[in-house]
């Protein structure tokens, strides 16, 4: 996971997964957020795992920041973080979606109950 000065990690992203190649939780998405359960971690687990726990440790992250922080692709940060999550040792929510798009007669009619307010 430390990488080389050109950048390439010295663990290729396959062995930071043991192999696997596909998440168990397909929902994980790049910007699921990723929360510590705050519990001791069990013994034996892999040294990516234990990274992305300490990484958990200061709070909430993406699963993108959590790739950028452990210098490793999404895709490892998602099956990672899958097998913590089956564990119980990570949580897991749905990114907030994006605000829905604003009424401009809703905004009119607020402008003018304020400007009526403002007048009386």
């Amino acid at each position: 996971m430390t990488g080389r000065r050109g950048g390439r990690p010295l663990v290729p992203a396959y062995l930071s997964t043991g192999g696997v190649t596909r998440p168990s939780r397909p929902h994980l998405e790049r910007l699921s957020v990723l929360t510590g359960a705050r519990i001791p971690a069990p013994a034996g687990l892999p040294a990516a795992q234990l990274a992305l726990l300490d990484a958990l440790d200061e709070g909430s992250l993406t699963v993108v920041e959590a790739a950028a922080l452990l210098r490793l692709p999404v895709s490892a940060i998602r099956v990672l973080a899958a097998e913590l999550i089956d564990r119980d040792l990570v949580l897991s929510r749905a990114p907030i979606p994006p605000a829905g798009r604003f009424d401009p007669d809703l905004l009119k009619r607020v402008a003018d109950g304020l400007r009526a307010l403002k007048h009386t």
